[in-house]
């Protein structure tokens, strides 16, 4: 059955296609950047935490676009938001092509990314609430065809990283700028085009009563992350920005009568900070480390492998839930499971075959948590309109940013320094960085130096001598206990996840609800 015959709107498949090219531009604006990781370390001395917390901006900057435009989208109508994302995508450009010197870069690059972030995830707080109210009765499956936009935008962001970072050697800004390119055309689509309301805002109600099932519960949650955020990457302190969450935290409870919340939707944003900090944090990462484990062609190659498959899955979320009768929790716990798997066995990856392999386990592991996540939020939790869906939203994008990719570069930093430290200390004495790196509340740890690694790893490897040597296999060593390390993430969210579907078990099952059906 075509999606315009199921659609609630004469324009139904206008509106998903138009979402599907929004969503395509974020892929392509991420997946550049991911591929020019390398050219920044290399040209500005950036270390791999400093690398982290520029890609954490890319992250952060969409918390505060989904939810703020999650809030409001409602209120003020869909079309108002594009035009907004519309202009911010354009801004970034702008404000990333001014980078370009060791002085300006990590700030101006920091901006620019939020700015980037900010936009796409203005047109989440549009898309996800759109399609999950244009299709109520299969909500998992046009979602997942939503977002698999993402993976397209990866592979297209991949593919002209391949030829050209590595063929044509193109300077990296004018490489970020063809994301413009997908952001014309959504705009395009977007253009003149009627949109429906969600069921909560037919029915009339208020920003109070859409709060109400994320409550204190859910909002300790997304406040506790956005008080790291202000705290410690716009460097107001942790005093202050506990302080700001708290301010936002009794806001919630003015406006929702201090309604405690859903206990279930505060495990689901949870569980989606994890799905952020393992899904987008390894995904900011992935080439970098493939990339370093074999060549920087083949890191590409396994991108683009790794997106493609997860392109291809999405669009048969339907198909697995009736033919193989998952629920969207199982079919959550199973992913979960094979994430595990796949991410173990990349740690230990020795040739480019077992990476096909490996990577692939994984690819198919990531590929059904956002949408699905999305999805069951929509169905269980209709009151609540665009809010809680937007806000779930931001909680994996900030948790990619404030936790998944910094953590993950710390501890590549951590790994590799200390593989280099116990295999050569003279040669770590000179080429460790000059400030230490920190993350939360791990101990600080004093980095290999980015550029003085790049220098190294230019070097070939039959030429290098044993102190270049010693640092390009520590930083082998360090991506490969990395990978393992993030492996505890999925395994985490694999035992919530069925504990979940026992519980959905123990209510009869699990389905959708109508406004009316909620308590």
């Amino acid at each position: 059955m075509s999606s315009q015959s199921e659609g609630i709107t004469p324009n139904a498949n206008r509106l998903l296609w138009a979402g599907f090219m929004a969503i395509l531009a974020a892929g392509v604006g991420f997946a550049i950047r991911g591929g020019i990781f390398d050219n920044w370390g290399g040209e500005f001395g950036f270390t791999a935490t400093q690398l982290g917390a520029i890609g954490g901006a890319g992250f952060t900057g969409f918390c505060f676009g989904i939810i703020i435009g999650g809030v409001i989208v409602d209120k003020i109508g869909y079309g108002k938001l594009v035009a907004a994302a519309f202009a911010l995508h354009v801004l970034s450009f702008v404000v990333t092509f001014m980078a370009s010197t060791p002085q300006n870069a990590y700030k101006i690059l920091t901006i620019g990314m939020f700015i980037f972030a900010f936009a796409n995830g203005t047109l989440e707080a549009v898309a996800n609430p759109l399609i999950a109210t244009i299709f109520p009765t299969k909500r998992t499956h046009y979602l997942n065809i939503l977002h698999a936009s993402w993976p397209a935008g990866m592979i297209i962001g991949g593919v002209i990283g391949w030829v050209l970072d590595d063929k044509l050697q193109v300077p990296w800004k004018w490489q970020l700028a063809l994301y413009l390119i997908p952001t014309v055309l959504y705009g395009l689509m977007f253009m003149g085009q009627k949109f429906p309301k969600s069921e909560a805002a037919e029915k009339g109600a208020s920003i109070g009563e859409m709060f109400k099932d994320v409550g204190i519960l859910g909002s300790v949650v997304a406040c506790y992350l956005l008080s790291l955020f202000f705290g410690g990457n716009l460097g107001l302190g942790d005093n202050v920005g506990y302080i700001i969450g708290g301010v936002l935290l009794i806001g919630v409870g003015v406006i929702t009568n201090f309604s405690i919340g859903s206990a279930l939707l505060f495990v689901l944003f949870i569980t989606h900070a994890l799905v952020g900090a393992v899904e987008l944090g390894t995904d900011g990462w992935i080439q970098n480390i493939t990339g370093n484990l074999f060549t920087s062609e083949q890191g590409k190659v396994l991108f683009v492998w790794t997106s493609a498959i997860m392109f291809g899955l999405r669009f048969c979320a339907h198909w697995i839930e009736t033919k193989l009768g998952l629920s969207p929790v199982s079919l959550l716990f199973v992913c979960a499971a094979l994430a595990v798997v796949g991410l173990q066995l990349a740690s230990g990856m020795q040739s480019f075959a077992i990476a096909l392999i490996a990577l692939g386990i994984y690819a198919v592991g990531k590929t059904f948590f956002w949408p699905t996540m999305l999805a069951v939020v929509g169905d269980r939790f209709p009151r609540s309109g665009a809010v809680a869906m937007s806000i779930m939203g931001g909680i994996g994008m900030l948790s990619a940013g404030l936790i998944g990719g910094p953590g993950l570069g710390y501890a590549k930093d951590r790994f590799s320094a200390e593989a280099l430290k116990t295999a050569d200390t003279a040669t770590y004495e000179k080429v460790k960085a000059e400030k230490p790196s920190t993350f939360l509340m791990f101990e600080p740890v004093t980095a290999i130096d980015g550029a003085k690694l790049g220098e190294a790893q230019k070097v070939a490897k039959d030429k290098r001598t044993p102190a270049e040597a010693a640092i390009v296999e520590s930083s082998i060593k360090g991506d490969r206990k990395t990978l393992k390390a993030d492996s505890a993430i999925p395994a985490a969210m694999a035992v919530i996840y069925l504990l979940m579907a026992l519980y959905f078990k123990s209510i009869g099952g699990y389905r959708a609800l109508k406004i009316e059906e909620q308590k």
